[in-house]
């Protein structure tokens, strides 16, 4: 099975869901914009309307997509428009790409019971929309974080909330 979100930087959203059991591969890439075969350069514009994302090849036997949907609106802010921390523009919103229909009904039946919970102090601005062309990211993104420790964003920024994910979700 496959599944596809937006939640700010991919290259943070990429080593969680690495460390996500029943996750079989994942993929830094961009989805939902303007042009063909989009550079890294060309989406940070944040003028082709691409998102970064993450392409998520799953065993359904060992996580189901509503469990990953847990995953994702836990680790990161489903609540702010077009940001992630000091990551700001249209490429790092918040976003569902669905691949099927139980897919769209499942996003939008999990935000709507984060909602009516109250679970965030600020409404939920993630959208959901259909899954489009997904082009892969240039190759020194994928597995960013385990391959580059030195860099202060991932100490900064990725490690603890990787620790944090991992305290959270260990079973």
């Amino acid at each position: 099975m496959k599944a596809t979100f937006g939640g700010g930087c991919f290259w943070c959203t990429e080593v969680i869901f690495q460390n996500t059991e029943g996750v079989k591969s994942v993929l830094p890439g961009y989805m939902g914009g303007l042009n063909d075969n989009p550079t890294y350069e060309q989406v940070c514009t944040g003028t082709t309307e691409h998102v970064e994302v993450v392409q998520i090849e799953y065993d359904e036997d060992l996580v189901n997509y509503e469990e990953l949907l847990k995953i994702f609106f836990k680790t990161h802010n489903p609540t702010t428009l077009n940001r992630q921390g000091n990551d700001v523009g249209t490429q790092y919103r918040s976003v569902v790409f669905f691949h099927d229909e139980e897919q769209e009904i499942l996003a939008k039946n999990f935000i709507d019971e984060l909602d009516s919970e109250d679970v965030f102090e600020d409404p939920i601005v993630t959208t959901v929309e259909p899954a489009v062309t997904f082009w892969v990211a240039e190759n020194y993104h994928h597995n960013y974080f385990n391959t580059h420790p030195e860099n202060p964003f991932c100490s900064v920024v990725i490690a603890p909330k990787l620790q944090k994910f991992i305290k959270e979700f260990k079973d």
